[in-house]
């Protein structure tokens, strides 16, 4: 009986969106009476943050404070077209429409401000404070929200924009039928380290420390927190999560999460991160975004992490104490393969 160390590498070059169609997003911008804007989409925040940092761009492109910009993600009856939330598309693909659109707002709104002012729109900066002044000459001022006003009781002018991204068709090989399918590429390497039990099988998570390319990472504390979350859903599917043997039939599997099984708050281990900047020339800003590739080299590293411990290949998931047992069993023992 031994507790057994092992250590598993995996990396990952993941791609961002698809070219399905140009894979189009859409996105409305428009100002309230009172100076706030209103960013409509049909793309919806599964808890990635897709209101964060759509909420950001619109605010950057406007020129006016973050807590001056909401985001309604309505749905697919009501809201713009957009091909989905999946793919990790989102900030590529949503942001960028949500900076054609917030660009065109802002036309708007420094023509309705020169009108007041008195002056050419080219002439106008905003400060990002919720003000818009004439270059060179900061004491001519005018509120964003008195502009607002002014637009829409006044002028008769709607502060409003609408935009679209939309990726180019690929370039197709005649010979082989090659193309590209998405437009850019986020990538990551991570290890694991682990322990394993060769009397029970039993895997335990130690540590994990990884690097990702996200292009530029907008909102840094999103992204640790969506590179953290990721990883652990990547032990969870790696180790625990399964549908198997039951699934479709659910009369001898879990009915809900307290028989489901998956790690909890007592599994969570020390998770080191490496952000990785190098900003995407297509994308807002430079960011692509992390998506769903903060889980997915987790898997093959557990797995490699379990061969380099016990000597055991598992090729398929969950990766259980039971396959990990047998493994140990037909090979006559553990056989370490080694420190990496």
């Amino acid at each position: 009986m031994a507790i057994h160390k092992g250590r598993g590498f995996a990396c990952i070059n993941y791609p961002i969106g698809m070219n399905l169609g140009g894979d189009p997003s859409q996105a409305l911008v428009h100002s309230t009476p009172d100076g706030k804007f209103m960013v409509s989409l049909s793309s919806i925040d599964l808890g990635q943050g897709m209101k964060s940092v759509t909420r950001q761009i619109a605010a950057e492109t406007l020129g006016v404070p973050v807590s001056d910009v909401y985001v309604d993600t309505a749905d697919s009856d009501t809201g713009p077209h957009c091909m989905g939330s999946f793919a990790s598309r989102g900030t590529h693909r949503v942001g960028n429409a949500v900076i054609r659109a917030a660009t065109e707002a802002r036309k708007a709104l420094l023509e309705a401000a020169a009108e007041e002012l008195e002056v050419n729109a080219t002439d106008l900066e905003t400060d990002g404070q919720g003000n818009i002044q004439v270059k060179g000459a900061p004491g001519r001022t005018i509120t964003v929200a008195d502009t607002a006003i002014a637009a829409q009781f006044k002028q008769g002018r709607t502060l409003s924009g609408r935009g679209i991204f939309l990726i180019p068709p690929s370039d197709v090989d005649p010979d082989t039928g090659e193309m590209t399918p998405v437009s850019c590429f986020a990538h990551a390497a991570l290890v694991v380290d682990l322990e394993v039990d060769d009397e029970t099988g039993e895997v335990s998570v130690t540590e994990i420390n990884s690097a990702y390319e996200v292009g530029r990472a907008l909102n840094p504390r999103l992204v640790e927190q969506q590179l953290i979350g990721g990883a652990w859903m990547g032990v969870s599917h790696a180790l625990y999560e399964t549908t198997e043997p039951y699934y479709p039939d659910r009369s001898h599997g879990p009915v809900d999460f307290n028989t489901y099984l998956m790690p909890g708050p007592g599994e969570v281990v020390n998770h080191n991160i490496a952000v990785l900047e190098r900003p995407a020339e297509d994308a807002p800003f430079g960011g692509k975004g992390p998506g769903e590739m903060c889980a997915n080299p987790v898997l093959p590293a557990i797995a490699n992490a379990v061969y380099n411990a016990v000597g055991v290949r598992c090729d398929t998931l969950p990766i259980t104490p039971e396959k990990v047992l047998r493994g140990i069993l037909a090979n006559g023992g553990a056989r370490p393969q080694g420190a990496r």
